[in-house]
């Protein structure tokens, strides 16, 4: 079982006011590549795993932005971190 959630928002510097989409999903597209179980909100996205991978994904994610053009990026992250294990499920299932 998964021992993190972590939740995080790119936002990239872009070139001349850029839409910040592209960029966006591109930075889902690392998830989805990594094959990390993620969900998209409509402000950030959630993945759940082990937590030094979802930091290797972030990292990666961070990288990204900047090979294709942006300048700098800031990340905001939410992490849970529970030795024992937790889903999104977990959280979420009185609400499904």
């Amino acid at each position: 079982m998964a021992n993190s959630l972590v939740s995080i928002q790119i936002i990239p510097k872009t070139k001349n006011g850029e839409d910040v989409i592209p960029y966006v999903d591109e930075a889902i597209k690392v998830i989805r590549e990594a094959g990390i179980k993620h969900e998209v909100h409509p402000l950030e996205t959630t993945m759940e795993g082990e937590f030094s991978e979802l930091m290797e994904v972030i990292r990666r994610m961070n990288e990204r932005m900047i090979e294709i053009g942006s300048s700098n990026v800031i990340s905001q992250v939410k992490i849970l971190y529970q030795p024992e294990g937790i889903t999104m499920g977990q959280l979420t299932e009185k609400y499904q």
